[in-house]
């Protein structure tokens, strides 16, 4: 969920893509999407390519989008297509606080909003003291979404640590707030830390710009961030848009009772 620079210059799409997607697992400003528009459907109204065949619709906001108008965003739909879910950025290492979430945590709310909330991950500081401040912030009411655990840095910290501290955050989440967390990541991070039996009874948000079709490559997620540049009325600039794997009802399973 960090913004990435766009790279142009004079070198190739193409070229840009591969290059982003070997260092980070994201290609840059969706860049497969304008190539590979066949296998997706054209949603006008959200200025993106959205992939086929599935319900339920969401998107994750932090303060990047600034102030947020949630009534507009929950009346914005295209072709019949509405945003259902909705995750907010609440806490960064073991001090960031960020600056719009309470704002947003209740305005969501108010629109009766399916609201989730995350916390950025740094590696190199203690699951312990991050997730203290994570769980000083956020307080989940009944049918709220899980809280995510956001991966994306890895830093100095060897693979062996790095495993360890996600799996301490997410048991200390679940013990807490009585739901299993959900691991959000990239698809090259899930493959190279967390693809195995250590974390595969907590719900997967994966995030992989590069593909029409996630199931191709792992049939292990719940959440798929496919797009960067969606556009949602209430909302300045872009957003995250991202899909569900199954129906409002299977969805509604995952919140806190």
């Amino acid at each position: 969920m960090i913004k990435k620079k766009v790279l142009i210059g004079g070198i190739s799409i193409a070229v840009v893509a591969m290059i982003a997607i070997a260092l980070t697992g994201y290609p840059p400003f969706n860049a497969f999407s304008l190539t590979k528009k066949s296998s997706k459907a054209h949603f006008p109204g959200f200025g993106i390519w959205l992939p086929p065949d599935y319900e339920v619709h969401g998107i994750d906001v932090s303060r990047h989008q600034g102030r947020i108008n949630w009534e507009s965003v929950s009346e914005h739909t295209s072709n019949d297509i509405g945003i259902s879910f909705a995750f907010i950025k609440a806490s960064e290492g073991r001090t960031l606080r960020d600056n719009y979430f309470q704002e947003n945590w209740r305005n969501a709310k108010d629109i009766n909003m399916l609201r989730g909330a995350y916390h950025f991950f740094r590696p190199h500081l203690t699951a312990d003291e991050q997730f203290n401040l994570f769980k000083s912030i956020v307080k989940l009411d009944r049918e709220d979404l899980p809280p995510v655990l956001d991966v994306e840095l890895r830093g100095s910290t060897s693979p062996a640590k790095l495993k360890k501290s996600v799996k301490r955050w997410l048991v200390l989440a679940e013990k807490h707030y009585g739901v299993k967390p959900i691991l959000y990541t990239s698809y090259s991070f899930y493959k190279n830390y967390f693809r195995g039996k250590e974390f595969e009874e907590y719900p997967l948000w994966i995030a992989h710009y590069a593909t029409d079709d996630l199931n191709r490559l792992t049939k292990s997620w719940h959440f798929w961030q496919h797009n960067e540049s969606g556009k949602v009325k209430g909302i300045r600039g872009n957003v995250d848009f991202n899909v569900f794997k199954g129906d409002f009802k299977d969805l509604m399973k995952l919140c806190k009772k």
